[in-house]
């Protein structure tokens, strides 16, 4: 606990245990540490250029609320400066700031209206109950593969238009742009920049392809709705339109897959809390799914760039700083949430961060994401509630992404 490098990849190779030792030891600390760049830094910043590492809820929250001082267009997912086209070309909202991405989110936004969202809550609860049908038949497998990753999957590409041919291909896709410093993702492929660039070029190229079909062939999707989408007389260009897609198609599946596979852990560890839920689905369902998303944190952190000199909560940071906001350490923080490492369905309030932490960058999914844990986590506890796992999980190795790649499972 004295040596913590949150730079090095074998920080995140440790276990949650010891990670969570690692944090609570920042979060007690009088000021955000700096961790510098230069030759012990392996996310390819230059010597001097790290970045400050934000990890108590007061500090996440208001750092979050503030975008005129701390900006994403310099990259939100990425510590390293890329070039804006890399940013917007695969993190569409996550990397604008200002007038550009208010325009860009009022036009998207929606898609995503809690009404259109209820609208699809029948087909969630539809897809949710076939694959654990289909797993209760089974009998045994891998919950990853079998439930996890195609419930999202399947959701966010009907909602787009996506047709069940391309399944496979945005799985695999997505999996090697959000897991490529795994090195089961990086097998194959020459350096890291390529294997991203490349995935990526291929979901553009088939989201061009049906831009250009929806522009002659309307359809009730999200594509046609985003092609035809106009406020004030302003539309999105189809770069704007292609790029917001890899967003949907890569974090709408991944964040939402990750959270299903790590919340089977928890209703596995904690089995009072799977009675709970067992005895009264109804009144536990939905808090139970932000319970989820507050311990697991699929997404690990997001970086923000100090735009001008500025305090934060008793601290300064100069123009050009880095700091990355610890979601998954803010959703621990002791002085928020009460007995934090406890699994608790009941918990309430629960304002964690999952999604984000309020302001112009909470996440547009947060509604579907709800919609599909709590699903997917009533016909588990419906169908199958012998459902257990076997072995321990397969985890991504990912500094950004609280990932499983496979984890067994046999029901009775």
């Amino acid at each position: 606990m004295t040596d913590i490098d949150l730079t090095r990849s074998a920080f995140w190779r440790l276990s949650e245990a010891e990670r969570d030792q690692a944090f609570a030891v920042l979060r007690a600390e009088a000021a955000p540490r700096f961790f510098a760049g230069g030759s012990k830094l392996e996310w390819g910043l230059p010597s001097g250029q790290g970045f400050h590492a934000l990890v108590t809820h007061a500090d996440v929250t208001e750092a979050t609320r503030r975008p005129d001082d701390f900006r994403s267009g310099q990259g939100a997912v990425s510590v390293m400066d890329l070039p804006v086209e890399f940013n917007e070309g695969f993190s569409s909202l996550l990397s604008m700031d200002g007038d550009r991405h208010r325009r860009v989110r009022r036009i998207v936004t929606r898609a995503f209206a809690p009404r259109t969202l209820d609208q699809l809550s029948g087909t969630v609860d539809k897809v949710a109950a076939e694959l654990v049908s289909a797993a209760v038949e089974r009998g045994e497998g891998d919950f990853v593969a079998d439930i996890a990753a195609p419930l999202p999957l399947r959701i966010i590409c009907a909602m787009t238009g996506v047709p069940p041919s391309e399944y496979d291909f945005v799985l695999e896709r997505s999996s090697r742009i959000l897991g490529a410093f795994d090195p089961e993702y990086a097998a194959g492929h020459p350096d890291l920049a390529t294997n991203i660039l490349t995935a990526g070029a291929d979901l553009v190229q088939l989201v061009d392809d049906l831009v250009r079909q929806r522009e002659s062939d309307p359809r009730d999707d999200l594509v046609t709705t985003l092609v035809q989408a106009e406020i004030e007389g302003e539309r999105l260009t189809r770069a704007e339109i292609a790029s917001f897609f890899i967003l949907l198609l890569v974090a709408g599946n991944e964040t939402t897959r990750h959270a299903i596979s790590n919340g089977f852990l928890l209703l596995e560890d904690n089995p009072d809390q799977r009675d709970l839920l067992l005895a009264d689905y109804g009144r536990y369902g939905g808090s139970a799914a932000e319970e989820v998303v507050r311990l697991t944190s699929p997404t690990v952190w997001m970086r923000r760039t100090v735009f001008r000199d500025c305090e934060l909560n008793g601290h300064q940071y100069a123009e050009g700083d880095r700091v990355l906001l610890f979601y998954w350490s803010a959703n621990r923080d002791e002085k928020v949430f009460t007995d934090p490492h406890r699994f608790d369905v009941r918990r309430d309030p629960n304002p964690h961060v999952g999604y984000g932490a309020g302001g112009p960058h909470h996440c547009l999914g947060a509604f579907l994401a709800r919609i599909e844990l709590t699903a997917v986590f009533r016909e588990l506890l419906h169908q199958a509630p012998a459902i257990r796992r076997t072995g321990e999980p397969d985890r991504l190795e990912s500094s950004f992404v609280n990932g499983i790649k496979r984890l067994g499972y046999r029901i009775g």
